[in-house]
């Protein structure tokens, strides 16, 4: 069968890589094309476009690079319109992915939606959009199927995906030597995000805790494939290193962490890594953003477990004083060993792996139907 899979972003890029993987196993013969990143295609999609061409964040981003952004959903739409798909999977990645939708409904092919936009944090009835347009949902967090079902819609709850890139895992056992870390000074990982203002505006903030800290060693998980001037931060600061590529190997070795908003706090946690979660955005886009939420917290953790398990320091709590007070107290302490017993009732919530393997089993199975 022929499927066409988009995913916008580096954590999207991930588990679709896992799916194609999974896919490819209960149908040799798949035909897969894809816009995502370098995973996705060593998994065995055809990419046609990577999703740093696509990484817009935030409301005024959006709309300076929305001739751009047509540009590109016009192009992907032809795409799809030429390789004729049995299906079109979209991952995460809701405003981009949901206008795809709309065209795959209008032009009659069958959509899949993995890892649903999160409509329950922003607008709560664009449900009903996704309940009108989207064939199946696979959803990965337990409150969601809840959720759908509130507006009259079933989706598949299938596990969390992040549970199958950790269970794939295999630890470097060489990791300190190989990037000339001391085995002897505990870890700080610093998990800045993969997009440009992420780096831009939390970087520094980052930089400026690693001096306050001098018995730890400060590690940043930098990515290869983004321009090198992007860690410029880091530049004046020798006593902070960065290590590409290597995020899982990092926080398998890592004592605490200082972590940007995003997936990345949910593997933190279930690497047992106790972590400061912070983020900052342009004011303009911040204030459209608390103007919208519809959640309590920002990070995946607080998210999932329905209360404060990490701290979350945003816009102006987002300084070097209180990230560092924050991360006083979880690199020793009883606040520390709070959030690990935290973390093991976030592993039960979360479930056993598998996600990828379930999803691709249900895609089979109603596309066979």
């Amino acid at each position: 069968m022929k499927y066409f899979i988009i995913a916008g972003e580096k954590s999207g890029d991930l588990h679709a890589s896992n799916l194609i993987k999974e896919l490819r196993l209960i149908d040799p013969q798949a035909h897969i094309r894809a816009w995502g990143g370098e995973l996705m295609q060593a998994a065995g999609a055809e990419l046609l476009r990577h999703y740093n061409d696509m990484a817009f964040m935030g409301f005024w981003e959006v709309v300076k690079n929305l001739a751009t952004i047509r540009r590109f959903l016009k192009e992907c739409k032809q795409q799809i319109q030429d390789f004729r798909p049995d299906a079109v999977i979209l991952v995460d990645y809701g405003g981009f992915n949901m206008k795809v939708a709309e065209f795959c409904r209008h032009a009659g092919f069958r959509t899949f939606y993995y890892i649903s936009p999160k409509v329950w944090a922003w607008n709560t009835r664009r449900a009903y959009k996704i309940k009108r347009l989207i064939d199946h949902m696979f959803v990965i967090f337990p409150f969601e199927k809840d959720f759908f079902a509130r507006f009259g819609y079933e989706v598949d709850y299938v596990g969390n995906p992040i549970m199958d890139a950790i269970a794939a895992y295999q630890k470097d056992e060489h990791f300190l030597e190989r990037h000339q870390l001391d085995a002897t000074r505990p870890i700080i990982a610093l998990l800045p995000g993969s997009r440009r203002q992420e780096l831009k505006l939390l970087l520094p903030e980052m930089m400026a805790v690693s001096r306050r800290f001098p018995a730890y060693q400060f590690v940043v998980a930098g990515i290869s494939h983004l321009p090198k001037e992007w860690y410029a931060a880091c530049e004046n600061t020798p006593q902070v290193r960065i290590v590409y590529d290597a995020t899982y190997d990092l926080l398998s070795h890592a004592h605490a962490a200082i972590v940007t908003s995003g997936t990345a706090t949910l593997e933190t946690a279930l690497f047992g890594v106790p972590e400061v979660v912070v983020y900052k955005a342009g004011w303009l886009n911040y204030r459209i953003a608390k103007a919208v939420a519809k959640v309590n917290h920002i990070s995946l953790v607080n998210i999932v477990m329905g209360r404060e398990v990490v701290p979350e320091l945003i816009q102006k709590a987002c300084k070097p004083d209180t990230i560092s007070r924050h991360l006083q107290q979880i690199v020793e302490g009883p606040r520390r060993q709070q959030m690990l017993d935290d973390y093991a009732a976030l592993r039960r919530l979360l479930g056993e792996p598998g996600a990828s393997k379930r999803t691709a089993a249900l895609i089979w199975q109603y596309l066979h139907e």
